[in-house]
């Protein structure tokens, strides 16, 4: 479906009827939904997509074209999260992005509110709170806020929410209504309450998405976090008891399936799906809701999902607007809601249905990582640099949350896709701080050079990783080229299981001729199942003695290499080669799979995990 969209739209994003591109909430739904798809299959033609178009509407002082902060509307921020994913990526220019997000984040601080503090849904909608207005503006804000370390901003966040829930839930159904107006002075609002008089499914889609969307950025140890996933815990059960039990399907006006004009809708059933889907892959909901969301995703199937006569996808079945107020005016009556018209590919459902067609993959693929922690070592890899976006010391190169080149953020995404959670280990390996790590991966040691005081390997550190992997630990083991990697420390490490990264750099590769680091993966085949050939560079090679073996080899040097020792597994390479510059597909070419690579070795050392 991604393509189909791509297909339609390949120059820049049209809404609607519009003859000419614009910023636009819809925009940036696809933009996420791309960007998603990016991530799962490591393509750079989506993420080229997404530079693509936003470049047509960010200049280089980070004005954005035909975006409008004097109108204070929430739905122009939804494309933020496109900017602060470039603003964390290694790209030209990097910096327009930046300052553009933080353009887009100036809106909320003139955002008109309520008494109670919630922002207006727009500057022309007074006093109002919508619930599509959460999913334009809370995931931004929580991400902006994680991104510039602006933890305060969270509790703004969670705000948001506790006011929706206070005035839009229906206590007798727990359905949702569309909107409220505070001063109760519209006419579509009751005079007690001042809510709307029905429950519109794609209203309370987006707010489904909002809250697990949210949830990715606001912090563990917050103390309004267990609320927001409460929130989610008490939609989810009035969800299925609105699912049609015969097409899986939710209706336009939810609570109204059999009333004549009602009908089964595409956008806010994709959005149930990818809500519910979403939450129980993340641990926020039983796993009994999985059964409700394939229900749901295969009635969005039958229902809506249609090929054309050239064998393109098409998706049907979507409402092309709902809202409250304005010209012609809109009284929020279920008669209101029928009469919108259906529209044919439009992009409030299309982006929905990526989004919960991805969140389905991950649901019914292999979860060899599920109840399974990756912990990656941040002490022996310690290295700091100038944030882009807050100008203060950060900690990257080969950690999970680097987006730049040097960061392993994809591999990271691969292992969270089969199940794992990824911790950070920040401190010397313990018994204690390795005890609820079932896979361990130390990268890179730092030397002098790269870190005024280097953690080197000790003899206390290999003791305790040592009977870890005795103890059914699996241990990953990432060196370096011997100028930019302490090896005569990490070899104290590695000798133990009968493995030495040498002094001989493999693979030194000149520019861009690729070629020169090539390496056949196909000797490994019990590890890489779908990667055939992948790009390492400037590696060392290893000198094994037993019990360590090869596992590939290039002519006679072994470049990747397996050991095991009690009940664990041990794997060492001599690169830390899938870190995201050689993974997300943007600069080596498309022979080279390390994107698969990193998939099958993920796949692996979870599997090793579970003997």
């Amino acid at each position: 479906m991604a393509d189909a969209f791509i297909s339609w739209h390949p120059d820049s994003i049209l809404i609607g009827n519009r003859k000419t591109a614009r910023w636009d909430y819809e925009q940036g739904l696809m933009l996420k939904a791309l960007e998603r798809v990016w991530q799962r299959t490591g393509d750079p033609k989506y993420f080229t997509y997404i530079q693509k178009d936003l470049d047509q509407f960010v200049r280089e002082d980070g004005s954005i074209r035909t975006y409008k902060l004097e109108d204070y509307n929430l739905d122009n921020l939804t494309t933020g999260h496109a900017l602060l994913t470039l603003a964390q990526t290694s790209v030209p220019k990097q910096e327009k992005y930046v300052k553009a997000a933080q353009y887009l984040r100036k809106q909320l601080d003139g955002q008109p509110r309520t008494k109670e503090g919630g922002f207006w849904h727009k500057k022309v909608y007074p006093n109002q709170m919508w619930l599509d207005g959460l999913y334009m503006a809370e995931p931004f804000y929580a991400e902006y806020s994680q991104a510039f370390n602006q933890p305060a901003s969270f509790d703004d966040v969670a705000k948001q929410f506790a006011l929706i829930e206070k005035h839009l839930v229906d206590p007798k159904t727990g359905l949702m209504y569309h909107g409220y107006d505070e001063s109760k002075e519209q006419k579509w609002a009751n005079k007690t309450t001042g809510q709307s008089p029905n429950f519109w499914d794609r209203g309370m889609g987006w707010y489904a998405m909002a809250l697990v969307d949210v949830l990715d950025y606001f912090p563990q140890n917050h103390p309004q976090r267990q609320q927001l996933v409460k929130d989610v815990q008490r939609l989810a059960p009035v969800l299925a008891k609105y699912q049609d039990a015969k097409t899986g399907t939710w209706s336009l006006v939810v609570d109204q399936a059999g009333r004549k004009g009602n009908y089964a809708e595409a956008s806010g059933s994709s959005m149930f799906v990818y809500m519910l889907a979403k939450g129980v892959r993340l641990g926020y909901l039983d796993k009994k809701f999985g059964a409700v969301a394939q229900k749901g995703y295969d009635g969005l199937l039958k229902q809506f999902v249609a090929t054309e006569a050239d064998g393109g996808l098409a998706f049907n079945g979507t409402v092309s607007v709902g809202g409250l107020g304005g010209n012609p005016y809109r009284d929020g009556s279920f008669e209101y809601y029928i009469s919108e018209p259906l529209r044919k590919n439009d992009l409030k459902g299309v982006g929905p249905f990526i989004l919960a067609s991805l969140e389905m993959e991950q649901a019914n693929g292999p979860r060899p990582g599920q109840g399974k922690t990756v912990g990656l070592d941040y002490y022996f890899n310690n290295e700091y640099r100038k944030s882009a976006l807050t100008g203060a010391q950060e900690r990257f190169h080969y950690t999970w949350e680097d987006r730049m080149h040097s960061g392993f953020n994809l591999w990271g995404n691969q292992f969270r896709s089969l199940g794992a959670s990824t911790v950070a280990i920040p401190t010397a390996p313990t018994a204690a701080s390795l005890k609820n790590v079932n896979v361990y991966i130390i990268v890179d040691p730092d030397t002098k050079k790269e870190t005024t005081k280097p953690n080197f390997v000790q003899a206390a550190d290999v003791k305790a990783v040592t009977e870890w992997v005795k103890a059914g630990g699996v241990l990953m083991l990432m060196a370096n080229d011997t100028a930019n990697c302490d090896i005569k420390h990490f070899n104290q490490l590695a000798q133990a299981f009968g493995i030495r990264f040498t002094d001989t750099s493999l693979n030194m590769v000149k520019g861009s001729q690729f070629e020169e680091g090539k390496v056949d993966l196909t000797g490994g085949n019990n590890v890489f199942k779908t990667a055939k050939t992948a790009y390492i560079k400037e590696l060392s090679t290893l000198a094994l003695t037993g019990p360590a073996k090869p596992l590939v080899k290039q002519g006679d040097q072994i470049i990747i290499a397996t050991a095991t020792l009690g009940k664990g597994t041990v794997l060492a390479v001599g690169d830390p080669w899938l870190y995201n510059e050689y993974t997300d597909g943007r600069k080596i070419p498309a022979e080279f799979e390390n994107f698969k690579a990193g998939n099958d070795l993920a796949t692996w050392l979870l599997q090793q995990a579970g003997n």
